[in-house]
């Protein structure tokens, strides 16, 4: 099959012949149709992960047709249309009996320690409990761009932070991450703040329902005028020291803030207001990915139309583009959308 690869951190991709996959006894090998092209794949390139061994494939967002099922395997057929999450869980840790795939701590990841879907063919492992059908009414396309940023929203606003109609939710960062926050937010009812340095992304919030609001020394006061003293719920969907301080520090009391946007390098570890945590009571969540039931739960959402991410996926590309695609991320993004490259 052909798939892009690359040989050593930081050097082109490029697309190259390779065996195809086996199947495992409890796997299925997907036919790969559409996949995305996500800033996580750039940093898995950039040797950011240390999960990542070269040689390696890229690409953690796909959807396909089910070319091969594992003798094990009970829940599906060859044929059928389907995705996956990006994490991909065992199904049999107390995490994982318990609705929590997304933290299990026998956890694998198509694109990072495994191989991923910027290719013809990618393995989904555990596929009766991985696997996730796709219903018809939505297109290949679309479903590639929903595995990361709008998956990991969803899950973020949706599960962690319960977010509720007319609630006051602010989110600090509005790239491809941030602007799917502000789509689930709304759909959800709420009422949303954007905040951002960027007038390209404002603007692009400010067009899905979101009061913009520029970053700045002052911006916690601003949020916390525009949202009637304080958010009901904020989101760092950045991934930085400052952002996620502003985010708790923009919080009314009782407010709970959820940070989305990974803390990397020398941010990993930040100096965070917790004595107004204690005395605001506050609450501080992590989120990590999305459950298999919620991407099932995200997937009807988008069928029935209580979600609309028609205008989410921006740029077109084939395999043959992706190496070009992975070199154009070390500079920032020059169309809005989700990047997606279409196979067949």
């Amino acid at each position: 099959m052909r798939a892009v690869r690359f040989d050593a951190f930081r050097e082109r991709p490029a697309l190259v012949d390779v065996p195809d996959p086996v199947c495992p006894p409890r796997g299925a090998v997907v036919s790969v149709r559409a996949t995305g092209v996500c800033r996580s794949d750039w940093h898995a390139w950039q040797g950011h992960d240390d999960s990542v061994q070269v040689p390696h494939i890229p690409g953690h967002e796909f959807a396909g047709i089910i070319e091969q099922v594992g003798e094990e395997v009970t829940r599906f057929a060859v044929g059928e249309r389907a995705t996956a999450p990006f994490i991909l869980a065992c199904g049999r840790c107390v995490q994982c009996r318990a609705g929590a795939p997304q933290v299990c701590p026998d956890q694998h990841q198509p694109g990072f320690d495994l191989p991923g879907s910027w290719a013809e063919k990618v393995v989904v492992i555990e596929a009766d409990h991985n696997l996730v059908a796709l219903p018809d009414g939505i297109d290949m396309t679309l479903a590639a761009g929903l595995g990361c940023r709008v998956g990991t929203a969803y899950h973020a606003v949706r599960v962690q932070a319960a977010v509720a109609p007319d609630e006051r939710v602010a989110v600090f960062g509005c790239g491809g991450l941030g602007l799917a926050c502000v789509m689930v937010a709304r759909a959800a009812g709420a009422d949303v703040i954007a905040v951002d340095v960027s007038e390209h992304a404002l603007a692009a919030a400010a067009e899905l329902g979101a009061t913009a609001i520029a970053s700045g020394a002052d911006v916690v006061d601003r949020v916390r005028e525009a949202s009637g003293g304080g958010a009901h719920v904020t989101l760092d969907a950045l991934g930085s020291a400052a952002t996620a301080r502003s985010a708790i520090e923009a919080l009314r009391p009782c407010g709970r803030h959820v940070q989305v946007g990974l803390l990397l390098g020398e941010d990993a570890d930040p100096c965070l207001p917790m004595g107004r945590v204690i005395g605001q009571e506050l609450q501080i969540l992590g989120s990590h990915g999305l459950a298999v039931a919620e991407y099932r739960e995200l997937l009807a959402d988008v069928a029935a139309g209580r979600l609309d991410l028609g205008s989410t996926v921006g740029r077109l590309l084939t395999l043959e583009d992706l190496p070009s695609a992975m070199l154009a991320m070390d500079h920032p993004p020059t169309a809005a959308g989700m990047t997606v490259a279409r196979l067949r």
